[in-house]
């Protein structure tokens, strides 16, 4: 089952601005949440690093398709699943809409629970808007690169058909699925003794009430309520947006 997240944010800075400092990856730990480290391969390759509640993702995507001033498009070609593309529009007025698309394939428990949950979705959300903050801040991109990756190429929007070459870190990077899994049974352990021993509490509390003599009024004995404790999923790994590598001028 895969997951497909599209975002949109309206940033006040010129669309070259707003362009160059995304092609900037190694500031992207910057203002994406979970991202420890992007690291420039190539020209057209980067290689991510990505720690979210424990869970270590890493991935290496090879950029598909750059046009300065418009968009960026890429494909994991190793480890977590990902495809997508981040569009920038010129919409006047020294403003530029900056539309994401990204489409994953969740991996073990944590994840896919995560997934559920929109957690994915709510973080690219959170990251934009962090890169909002960050560009509006400086007024100006720390670095750029203009160069082009397969200008004229027919590439749309790429999905997860284009990351054919990426089966998944299967838990390679860190935690392993069955460490995950193992870890999610533990909390859901837990939780059940925690209800039992709230009826247990319960039901001592009722033995404890003792008879009283006919014609007086019995009072109502405490009511005892037993909670339902669920183990709480930890979000996903991010597949933050990938972009392509760039050096300064």
């Amino acid at each position: 089952m895969t997951t497909k997240v599209e975002k949109s944010i309206l940033v006040n800075v010129p669309v070259s601005v707003a362009y160059n400092q995304w092609t900037q990856f190694e500031d992207f730990p910057q203002f994406m949440s979970g991202v420890t480290s992007v690291k420039q391969v190539s020209d057209d390759r980067l290689e991510w690093v990505a720690e979210i509640a424990g869970v270590k993702r890493q991935w290496e995507a090879k950029v598909l398709q750059q046009i300065p001033d418009q968009k960026v498009s890429w494909a994991a070609t190793s480890g977590a699943t990902n495809a997508g593309e981040v569009r920038f529009e010129d919409v006047g007025g020294g403003q530029t809409s900056v539309h994401l698309t990204l489409e994953y394939e969740p991996e073990g428990i944590v994840e896919k629970v995560g997934d559920k949950l929109n957690v994915v979705g709510k973080q690219a959300e959170g990251d934009l808007e962090r890169f909002k903050t960050f560009i509006e801040s400086e007024g100006y991109a720390t670095g750029a690169w203009r160069g082009s990756v397969n200008p004229g190429a027919p590439v749309g929007t790429p999905g997860l058909e284009d990351a054919q070459g990426s089966s998944g870190d299967s838990g390679k990077a860190g935690i392993s699925g069955k460490v995950v899994g193992a870890a999610v049974g533990v909390a859901a352990a837990a939780g059940v003794a925690a209800v039992a021993a709230n009826k247990t509490r319960s039901d001592d509390q009722e033995a404890q009430v003792q008879p009283v003599p006919t014609g007086t009024p019995t009072p109502a004995p405490a009511s005892v309520v037993e909670s339902e404790v669920v183990a709480p999923a930890s979000p996903p790994g991010t597949t933050a947006t990938v972009t392509r590598p760039g050096s300064e001028i």
